[in-house]
């Protein structure tokens, strides 16, 4: 609804977007639930636009969320079965936790291309998706903490940094993955997503092989899990795909 005059503030307050034009009166801008700054209806179309960028940075942070969630309960309970330990530190666990958090919000800056359509919240269906996705998650970290445990004969120590690596850097393919709802390729990430994954990858590198608040993790494996997970970034691009052509996610 818009309208400009006092007569309209009634009706503006009872739709579900009140809409106050340029020029309208001051009761009617208080009664808008939008107010346009220029003449003419173009902010109408920008309004939306933005809206519906908006909706697609909610839904890609929850979907990021929400596969990484679903992963990191099984994988630690799947992780204490196949080790014989606990696969995470508290203190790993709380690295792994900024780390996450520290990349999920860059996604708050990044490219998002307008549905051309109104979306709306399937969570059911968000959800069975992330469940696929994380599946697929879990068990390329669940391969990499069996590979170091049975072939490259790694301690518990290294175990438990080869787990919070994989983690971290298999959430980066998880993201990546996901922030586009088309081919990962199709747009460019912002330039703070870019750094923040850059400096995210910087921190945790540095970390696992000086052996800092963990154990040394030698370069050879570290350069093996990120050459994995680039291979895993395509992959759930490509399953992706699939399931969001079978499974309504907005």
């Amino acid at each position: 609804m818009c309208g400009d005059g006092a007569n309209d503030a009634p009706a503006l307050r009872q739709a579900q977007i009140g809409i106050a034009v340029s020029s309208a009166t001051d009761v009617a801008k208080a009664a808008a639930a939008m107010g346009l700054t220029e003449p003419g209806l173009a902010g109408i179309v920008f309004a939306v636009r933005e809206g519906r960028i908006g909706f697609q940075r909610l839904l890609t942070y929850t979907f990021n969320m929400l596969v990484k969630k679903i992963e990191i309960v099984l994988f630690l309970a799947i992780g204490l079965v196949l080790t014989g330990h606990a696969v995470m530190t508290p203190v790993l666990m709380v690295l792994l936790l900024v780390t996450n958090d520290f990349l999920s919000m860059s996604l708050t800056t990044d490219r998002a291309s307008p549905a051309p359509s109104p979306s709306a919240w399937h969570m059911r269906n968000i959800t069975t998706a992330a469940a696929v996705l994380g599946l697929c998650k879990l068990g390329f970290s669940t391969a990499a903490l069996a590979f170091g445990k049975f072939k490259l004969g790694l301690g518990p120590g290294e175990l438990q940094t080869l787990a919070f690596v994989t983690l971290v850097i298999g959430n980066q393919a998880v993201l990546y993955a996901l922030r586009e709802r088309r081919h990962l390729w199709r747009s460019k990430p912002s330039t703070w997503v870019l750094a923040s994954s850059a400096v995210d990858l910087a921190i945790v590198s540095t970390l696992a092989l000086s052996g800092i608040l963990m154990q040394p993790l030698p370069w050879r494996v570290l350069a093996a899990i990120l050459m994995a997970a680039a291979v895993l970034a395509l992959f759930l691009d490509q399953v992706k795909l699939r399931v969001t052509s079978v499974v309504k996610v907005e």
